[in-house]
């Protein structure tokens, strides 16, 4: 997402917002609270920033993509010490093989069926001991994890869009990542590195997914009832919905079903999400006025250009609660339930029985709001 494309969730209670839409022209919200701001950076990981993490396998370590902090530079966490194991599957992974682990130190490393379980997806195998100079030479000194983020961006990034003929989304599930000697294998003389794609946590850390990234609907969406934690006011993995968390999910949005042909224009895909996101959030709640009473607010997001023609079509309708301050409050339990946000639980307002106002820019009208009976 681009840093000027910038919805602020609005604290009214039922309306739906975009958590990080592409309009740089934000809606008003009531006077009941402050204005919010969300940053593209933060709320999108999409909603979610994908952090940087360097992980180690059987003579590589696993180098996953960085963060946009505040100043839009990348931010990543040094390397573990590599556990030196030989690994025959490593050394002949080739594009299009698939990589699984199951121990910490990933000394179980296998090839396996993309179909199956998998940490990640080889998408080209680059011997840099054939680039000239002496920087990849024999004893030469091992590559800093600034020159390695330089490496993912200078020869991964293009590899995985070759990969993935020029269709893979940038805000999508998968992320660029990089497999590389470790400061032993590197002594040894091993300079070949690995790109590949991978599903990360929000720490950067892999987790399992199935099928070959070719071949998926790349959106990073989440099942109904999936319960994003939350870590400075900003929502990161899925976690029990006991827990503590900024978000949950209520529906994905399927596009394809009402946009056969290219991207739509951007009021025509919020009009229609807004719609589909409104009718699931009350048959998940099982009332028509359950956002409202419980204080939340109905999120979504928005498919870019680039989404869509890397073959994104989904999105996911999300409640959660607004704050004052950047990003959201923390809520423990479902919402089909009983919730407390900050530790309280929520005060419905007061019903005045009067009709729904007209909805800002952006908002779709609350559900009928049920009116006072006669004594």
């Amino acid at each position: 997402m681009s840093p000027d494309d910038v919805t602020k969730p609005s604290g009214a209670p039922g309306k739906p917002r975009r958590g990080a839409g592409r309009r740089g022209k934000a809606a008003r919200r009531r006077p009941a609270l402050p204005d919010l701001h969300l940053s593209a950076s933060k709320l999108r990981w999409g909603l979610l920033a994908v952090a940087a993490g360097a992980v180690v396998t059987a003579l590589v370590t696993l180098f996953v993509t960085g963060f946009e902090n505040e100043s839009g530079l990348e931010a990543h966490s040094p390397a573990q010490p590599a556990h030196t194991v030989l690994d025959k599957e490593f050394g002949t992974a080739a594009a299009g093989d698939c990589l699984s682990w199951t121990k910490p130190d990933r000394s179980d490393l296998v090839k396996v069926a993309c179909e199956t379980r998998h940490m990640f997806e080889v998408a080209a195998e680059i011997d840099m001991s054939r680039y000239p100079g002496v920087e990849f030479g024999p004893g030469s000194r091992f590559p800093d994890s600034l020159r390695l983020t330089e490496l993912k961006e200078e020869h991964c990034t293009p590899a995985v869009q070759r990969y993935m003929g020029g269709k893979f989304d940038p805000r999508g599930r998968y992320v660029v990542g990089l497999m590389y000697p470790s400061p032993e294998g590197w002594k040894n003389g091993d300079r070949t590195l690995r790109c590949g794609l991978q599903f990360s946590a929000s720490t950067g850390t892999p987790l399992p997914i199935e099928g070959s990234a070719t071949e998926q609907d790349q959106s990073k969406v989440f099942a109904a009832g999936t319960c994003l934690g939350i870590n400075q006011n900003l929502p990161t993995d899925p976690v029990d919905c006991g827990q503590e968390h900024a978000v949950e999910i209520v529906s994905t949005v399927d596009l394809a079903a009402r946009f056969p042909g290219g991207p739509p224009a951007k009021e025509e895909q919020d009009r229609y999400v807004e719609e589909q996101c409104a009718k699931a959030a009350t048959d998940y709640l099982g009332s028509p006025t359950a956002i409202r009473d419980k204080t939340l607010t109905l999120f979504f997001d928005y498919l870019d250009a680039r989404s869509w023609l890397a073959g994104s079509r989904k999105l996911d309708c999300m409640i959660g609660k607004g704050t004052d301050r950047e990003g959201f409050a923390p809520i423990i339990g479902t919402a089909k339930g009983d919730i407390l946000i900050d530790g309280q639980a929520p005060v419905p307002p007061p019903n005045s029985g009067r009709s729904t106002p007209t909805p800002l820019p952006g908002a779709a009208p609350l559900p009928p709001q049920p009116q006072p009976q006669p004594r």
